[in-house]
């Protein structure tokens, strides 16, 4: 099915972020003739967090599926799907439970899916009582303006990192510790096996090489085992739409082209 019937393309982030991170690639992407762009924010990250969701792997999983039959319904065009962070979590997910919702789909720190993945530190603190609860009250209570700084020096623009601090309050911390503490072992194999097993269409996985979260080494064999293309960014790390947002508009456009 060619691009040039103009399938929505569908930017879905992750954690602890809004949609401000996908700004500088949006923009590359609408300079290359891509202008039919949704962003999704998940419940809790930079979207309400209602009472009543859980924010468990599975209930993202369930909101994303809802969020893409809304689309279908406005304007039933394909839909060319990207996840980045736990985006690209719940996009493997759909991936293994619902595929047909789209034409395509690509996800970041595929290594997640590897056996020899280890959650990196935040997580494993997240994901434990008292702990967790501990570390989330302590990054609520800091200042907006020192979490700006975090930010940036995570090498993340001034712009960018004003949008996403004042974000981090309550609710994102109540859903940061729901969605890890679901995501404990053996859970992410489980869904490796599932996505594996899976009739999981079109998809691609995209490997920022210097990703400080996920290793680039756990990628390719992960892609290997999906049979999909590795769409490998040289030298970009966990923020690749920030800073190389004109390659990976090029390499994102190349893989729908292919299509």
């Amino acid at each position: 099915m060619p691009r040039s019937i103009s399938p929505w393309t569908v930017l879905v982030h992750g954690v602890p972020e809004t949609t401000a991170i996908w700004t500088p690639l949006v923009s590359a992407l609408e300079e290359r003739g891509v202008t039919d762009i949704r962003l999704l924010s998940p419940p809790g990250f930079g979207a309400p967090l209602p009472s009543d969701f859980a924010a468990e792997a599975s209930d993202y999983l369930g909101w994303l599926i809802a969020e893409l039959d809304d689309l279908r319904a406005e304007d039933d065009r394909p839909i060319d799907i990207v996840g980045h962070d736990w985006g690209a979590g719940h996009v493997y997910g759909l991936a293994a439970e619902r595929p047909d919702l789209v034409r395509s789909w690509v996800a970041d720190i595929a290594g997640l899916l590897h056996p020899d993945y280890g959650w990196h530190d935040a997580a494993v603190a997240w994901q434990q009582p008292d702990v967790g609860e501990q570390m989330i009250e302590m990054m609520v209570a800091t200042p907006v303006e020192d979490r700006i700084a975090l930010f940036m020096g995570f090498g993340l623009p001034s712009e960018i990192a004003a949008e996403l601090a004042p974000a981090l309050d309550a609710d994102m911390g109540r859903a940061i510790l729901a969605l890890y503490r679901s995501a404990r072992e053996p859970e992410l194999q489980a869904l490796a096996d599932r996505l594996a097993a899976s009739d999981h269409g079109p998809g691609a996985v995209i490997t920022a090489t210097d990703d400080s979260y996920v290793a680039a080494d756990l990628a390719t064999p992960v892609a290997e085992r999906l049979g999909v293309p590795e769409i490998r960014l040289d030298g970009q790390g966990h923020w690749w739409m920030v800073s190389d947002p004109e390659r990976a508009a090029d390499r994102l456009i190349a893989f729908w082209s292919g299509l």
